[in-house]
Order: C-alpha cells, then structure tokens, then sequence
C-alpha cells in the first residue's frame, strides 16, 4: 500500500485472488509500482471509454479484437486512459497473448499480466477494494492525528504559528498562510530544518511563479482555502499553502491541510488573528535575524517580502521594545501591532515591525535617511510606541512603563547584532530609573550584571557591599538606600542629592554618616564609590532584591 490511499500493481498481484491465478508480467514490469484505485472487469471493445484512470483491468480478451490493428488500438486506448494495469486471463480466447498486445504495452508503458489459472474476478475485486478502502480509511487516521495535535496545540494554549509547524512538520514540506488577495501572514518550515532555503525566500520565488503564470498555482502545490463563515466568495478569510520542495505533496497532505484549515477557519474567526499572524512573523524574522538564522545577505530579500523596503545604503536602526504589563503570549497582540503601527506611520521612515509575544517584546527596524537623524528618531519611536501602548490598553495602573532600547544605526550585519543586543539590554534595563528610551551602548555594565545574574558571586558580591544597608531598611526608618542611589547618581554632589530628596543638608549629612558607619566605608573613596554602584545596579538581578 502507497501513501496515496490505493495499492499497487504490485501489491494486487500480491493478493490472494491474482495470486492464484499464477499471474505473469509480461509487460511493463518497472511500472507495477502504479497506484490501483479501483478494479474493473469488462469484456467490450470500447470498455476504454467507461474508465477514469487508475483502474486494474480485468479482463478474458473477448474484447480485444481479432486482428492486430485491433488490439494494438485497444491497448493504446487504455493507456491513454492511464489505467494501472490491463490482467488477462488466459483459457479459450487466448492461450497466450498475442506478440502484438504485449509489443504495445511495452511501447505504451502499460502494465500487462496474463494469468495462466482461471480466477473468480468477483473475488479479485472484492479483495482489492477491501485494500483499497482500508488504505483511505489509513489516511483518514493519519490525518486526523494532525487534526487532534493541532487542536491539543490550541487547547494548551498554542497560537496558529505552532498549528502550521505542526502541519509543515506532517508535510516535511513548508506552509503558508495568506490572505485571499496572496499577501503572507506566516510562513513555517517543515522536516525539522531540512529544507535547503529558508520559507520566505521560497515565498518570494513562489510569487514570482505566480506573476508569470497565468493558468495558477505551480503543480507541486496544494491551496485549501480557509472559511470565514461569510456567503459567496468572500467568505475566504485566508488561504494554506503547501509547496512540495523536499517531499511529494501526497494526497493525504491534502487530507490533513482541510483538516487543519477547519481548525485555523475557528480560531480565526473567534480570535481575528491575521494581524497578529503577520506581526509575529515579522517578529520570527527579526528574531532570526538577530540571532543569526538569517545571514546578512540574505536578509534584504527576506525583508521585502515583509514589506520593508529601504534604499541600498540606508542605516539601519534596530529598536526592541520590552513591555512592562503582563500581556502574555495569548494577549491582543493584534491591537497592540497595529495601534503601533498607526502611530509610527507619522514618523516618515520605513518602518519593519514584529511581536514576539513568548518574549513580551516588540522589536522593529528603521531606516534612516542618515545616521545623524539616530537621536531624532528615537525620541520620536520611542513616543509612537508608548502611544501604541497606550492605545492598545495596556499602560495599566502599577504595570510599570515599557523598556524602549535603541541600538546602533549601520547595515544589516549590524542590524544584526544590534537586535540582539537590544533585545537583551532591554530585559537587563528592567528597573531602571524611567526614560523615554536608552541607548543600548550606555547600558553594557547593566548587560553585564544581568548575564551574572545567576551566578551566586554576585549576590555575594551585593551582600558584601550593601547588606548592612538592606538589613537597616527593613526593620528602621528612613530608609537609607535611597539616599545613597541619589547620592551616587549625583556624583557625590550633596547640594543636589538634598535638593532632590527634599532634605535639608544637615539631614542629609547625618544619613551619610550613618551609612558610612553601616558599611565601614568612606564614601568620598573612587574604589568606594564604583563598588557601591555596581552593587546597587546589580541588586535588581539577584534573587535576595
């Protein structure tokens, strides 16, 4: 039995029923691979025209003429048919068949077998299509697992991006969804990575296949539209892709994809995630990018099939926003993407936007006209994003402000590297003193407490500096913590310090005093001073803060 729910040539004669018959090949015998869909048994001349394709003939050859011309017609009808296979069954009209049958089922590529045993053709029949049925029953379960995975995947909180992998890794093949219209919403690789190029360049070479041909889709693909519940035509909402690059589409690849879009047709409609779809696979590519899946050579072509189309040398500025509130991966996105997007399109620049929801990040490119406009744009993005945020909903009392870091402008290598390292600055800034955004290059010795995080020196280190001070504010009043983090971050300037405490300088003196006793320390000391910095940045990170 094949993947296609038949059985082959070979297979049937395999069966009891042909078996018996003592069957012998004696044409097309590299052809028995040929996939049987149904049997037939006839005995008329014309018996070609009654066939579809894919059958296996049975026949005793009453119907295939006397002469040679004859039953060189016959056969070559049949394989114009494309029928699997012609068995005939040798008695009183052949004793063996005639030279010219089987010179033209050679010719022809036509499958021929001469049984020399009469058979019951009713049994023959009766066992091929039991094979058969079982065979499609086979796909039907095969591809109902994919349906069960895939609905699991959501009920466990999965999105649709991991309903695709799901599909794609079925496939070994990659997936897409589009709108109705052909723009992408998500692409997903299938085989666990074993497709030579990366889904978005197979995309871009797929529209171009589309723009040349006039007459649809290329043949080694399979489109199953995705039902939005609406009349007529529109009721498309979006469409799956399945483009057979390293393994043959089979037909139960078909089988599983309207099973997957029945389950994608409800979330969508429930949840409306086309929009969300897109920002997160803008945010894959981003992210790919960044952590360097996506070479830099390659990324330009990737990005316009996202839409993101700057001119050849523009600079490049990698931004990753880090949201505050508890959106969670299952939160509107959606809203959040486009708010953002709304408020962004006032900026002027190209703009290439994505969430990462796992991550509760947004991380965008843009590109500058120049590199001296970085400080401009900057604050501008930085106040579109907090608007987004804001309008999207999520600027909840007690949630605290989004992270907004802004990287270095330059090329798509840097481009590159200055994700990555936006995206992780943007979690080490966490607890930082609020700012419309940070420059992620002042960050570093943040960057670098944050990745000691875990490292238990470093708690070691804060207890040795500060714990005198921490254990004194839990149980004294005031609190002298405060003090000395203005303190420090005013240089040691003790007219500010009490300016912004709102203390008056003999108070605040005393406070210095009693925290210079506390620690043992002098904090007119350098050595003093930097050490008491770090451990204040870096008390954000350790457990015991």
């Amino acid at each position: 039995m094949d993947n296609q729910g038949g059985i082959t040539v070979q297979r049937a004669l395999e069966l009891p029923g042909l078996r018996s018959g003592l069957p012998e090949v004696v044409a097309g015998a590299d052809r028995l691979g040929r996939t049987v869909r149904w049997v037939h048994a006839g005995e008329v001349p014309n018996i070609a025209s009654l066939l579809k394709g894919g059958e296996l003939l049975l026949t005793t050859g009453l119907g295939l003429g006397t002469r040679p011309a004859e039953q060189r017609a016959f056969v070559r009808r049949l394989a114009d048919r494309g029928i699997a296979a012609l068995v005939v069954e040798l008695g009183p009209r052949f004793q063996r068949l005639p030279a010219t049958l089987v010179e033209t089922a050679r010719a022809a590529g036509l499958p021929l077998v001469q049984l020399h045993r009469e058979v019951p053709f009713v049994t023959v029949t009766e066992e091929v299509h039991t094979e058969i049925v079982n065979g499609h029953y086979a796909l039907l379960q095969r591809a109902e697992e994919v349906h069960r995975r895939c609905t699991e995947a959501l009920l466990g909180g999965g999105g649709i991006p991991q309903v695709l992998r799901i599909l794609a890794d079925f496939t070994a093949n990659p997936v897409f969804l589009e709108t109705p219209d052909g723009q992408l919403l998500y692409a997903a690789a299938g085989g666990a990575g074993e497709v030579g190029a990366d889904p978005l360049q197979i995309w871009e070479g797929l529209r171009g296949q589309r723009e040349a041909r006039a007459e649809g889709p290329p043949a080694n693909a399979v489109l199953v539209d995705v039902p939005g519940g609406g009349p007529g035509g529109g009721s498309v909402r979006a469409r799956l892709v399945l483009l057979g690059v390293a393994q043959p589409l089979l037909p139960v690849h078909r089988i599983a994809a309207e099973r997957t879009a029945s389950v994608l047709a409800v979330v969508l409609m429930q949840a409306r995630q086309e929009e969300e779809l897109a920002a997160r696979g803008r945010g894959d590519f981003l992210t790919d990018l960044a952590e360097g899946r996506i070479a830099a050579e390659d990324a330009p072509a990737q990005a316009r099939v996202l839409g993101f189309r700057p001119a050849e040398g523009q600079p490049l500025l990698p931004v990753v926003m880090r949201l505050a509130s508890d959106l969670g991966p299952s939160g509107n996105w959606a809203v959040l993407a486009r708010a953002v997007l709304e408020e962004l399109a006032s900026v002027g620049v190209p703009v290439l936007l994505g969430v990462r929801p796992v991550e509760g990040r947004v991380p965008l490119l843009l590109a500058l006209r120049s590199e001296s406009e970085r400080a401009a744009v900057a604050d501008r993005v930085s106040a579109a994003l907090r608007a987004g945020v804001e309008r999207a909903g999520l600027d909840r009392a007690g949630a605290g402000q989004p992270v907004v870091v802004v990287g270095v402008a330059g090329g798509w290598a840097a481009a590159s590297a200055g994700l990555r390292h936006a995206a992780e600055t943007a979690t080490a800034a966490h607890g930082l003193p609020t700012r419309p955004w940070y420059d992620a290059r002042r960050l570093d010795i943040d960057l670098l407490l944050w990745r000691l995080r875990e490292h238990p020196d470093l708690a070691a280190f804060v207890e040795r500096a500060i714990g005198p001070l921490r254990t004194h504010d839990t149980s004294s009043r005031p609190a002298l913590l405060p003090t000395l983090e203005t303190y420090l971050a005013h240089a040691g300037r003790k007219a500010e310090t009490a300016r912004e405490l709102h203390l008056n300088r003999q108070t605040l003196y005393n406070r210095l005093a009693r925290i210079s006793e506390l620690l043992g320390t002098d904090l007119d000391d350098p050595e003093t001073v930097l050490s008491l910095s770090l451990a204040l940045r870096a008390r954000r990170h350790t457990a015991s803060s």
